[in-house]
């Protein structure tokens, strides 16, 4: 499969979400102590934590085989979404720019799973006392450009609009 040279920008994007995530996760490891927060706001604080599991520590305590089997789950999308950005239209930018978000969260917590066997985990939002699930850049990353893939199965073949509900 020949890859179209207006792809390497969006794989380049992906690479940017790796390198933000691995550096922030870096500095938070070198710089906070673990479990320990950091207030910045009322609702938002950064805590060093680790996630053995998948989203919301989802297997964390299943004894360590989850380290493989999320790791081979991620490295597997992670193959398909630099297939699937290699066969997108290069004017689908929306699109691209999903893939490569998602692309590279993904590149990013596989990283983490693979050398540390966790993803690190630390912004924090809650109110209260109820918190929400720590999460990273890479997460982020997923998050939006799942987002965005959600919003752009809505929209009509030739994206100009909704094509939900209408006929």
């Amino acid at each position: 499969m020949k890859v179209k040279t207006s792809v390497w920008k969006w794989y380049g994007l992906a690479v940017l979400v790796i390198v933000l995530d691995q550096l922030t996760k870096n500095w938070v490891s070198a710089n906070f102590t673990y479990g320990q927060p950091l207030v910045i706001t009322d609702f938002f604080n950064l805590t060093l934590l680790h996630n053995k599991g998948a989203a919301f520590s989802f297997l964390s305590d299943a004894g360590g085989w989850q380290r493989w089997f999320f790791g081979v789950i991620a490295a597997a999308v992670s193959v398909v979404l630099v297939v699937w950005m290699a066969r997108v239209e290069s004017a689908q930018r929306w699109v691209l720019t999903a893939l490569a978000l998602v692309l590279g969260g993904a590149i990013g917590n596989l990283y983490d799973r693979v050398v540390l066997g966790y993803v690190v985990d630390f912004i924090v939002v809650h109110y209260q006392h109820h918190y929400w699930p720590a999460f990273n850049i890479a997460d982020s990353a997923i998050c939006v450009g799942a987002g965005m893939l959600i919003i752009d199965s809505f929209r009509s073949p030739n994206g100009d609009e909704l094509s939900a509900g209408s006929k």
